[in-house]
């Protein structure tokens, strides 16, 4: 057991750690959980995607399976909990997603009601999500929230959570119509229906292809709203 533990803090810390992976330069950060770090390892993320497309260097710090609430301490500094990915710095953009995995793993998808109201109020103006966010703001960064992708009508182990992500990336929206240079990008109609080209085989984390068109979807809205690049 204490072998096991020692083995996760160590992928975690390769994966969290700056002085490994970290680009100086780089004035975009990517956040979040495994929809954001898939593909990391062969440097076709998303973050790796948006890199390319925009021509410039992109940190990414997403790790598969954070979540937006998470309470063990060490892990969650290395980060497993997503507000902890950020740690200040002067980007210009922070791109981020996070919440499945609490759904998910928090609730079971069953019940979630007072789960989504502690990440983010049915107002969009509290929570978990708005206090990072306004935490990334602070330091003059524009920030785009992702949504998830939806399954092309092929059933999956996260099938069942359909309604509360639904209801979650409503907050979501909400939230982002309220704040000055926050925006959310939806990817709820990205997949045609019996597609099942942007999903890997578990049709739950994106292909290459998937995390390609979400990558390139990114660089189109930030340089529509940042002329500079």
């Amino acid at each position: 057991m204490m072998k096991k533990h020692l083995t996760l803090l160590l992928c975690l810390f390769f994966m969290a750690s700056p002085a490994l992976a970290e680009k100086r330069s780089a004035r975009i950060l990517v956040m979040g959980d495994s929809l954001m770090a898939w593909h990391k390892a062969t440097n076709r993320s998303i973050g790796d995607m948006l890199g390319r497309y925009l021509h410039e260097p992109v940190v990414n710090r997403s790790i598969g399976g954070a979540r937006i609430m998470y309470n063990l301490p060490i892990s969650g500094s290395m980060g497993m909990k997503i507000d902890r990915q950020f740690r200040g710095g002067r980007w210009d953009w922070v791109v981020l997603n996070g919440g499945g995995n609490d759904l998910w793993f928090g609730c079971g998808c069953h019940r979630c009601g007072r789960k989504l109201n502690l990440m983010v109020t049915i107002n969009g103006q509290y929570g978990y999500v708005p206090n990072l966010i306004n935490r990334i703001r602070a330091t003059g960064a524009k920030v785009i929230v992702i949504g998830y992708l939806r399954t092309p009508g092929v059933d999956s182990a996260i099938e069942h959570c359909r309604d509360d992500g639904d209801a979650y990336e409503a907050r979501l929206q909400k939230m982002a119509r309220q704040m000055k240079d926050v925006y959310f990008l939806s990817n709820k109609d990205l997949v045609p229906h019996g597609d099942k080209t942007f999903h890997t085989k578990d049709m739950i984390h994106p292909s290459f292809k998937g995390s390609a068109v979400i990558a390139k979807r990114l660089a189109v809205m930030i340089r529509k709203l940042d002329r500079g690049r």
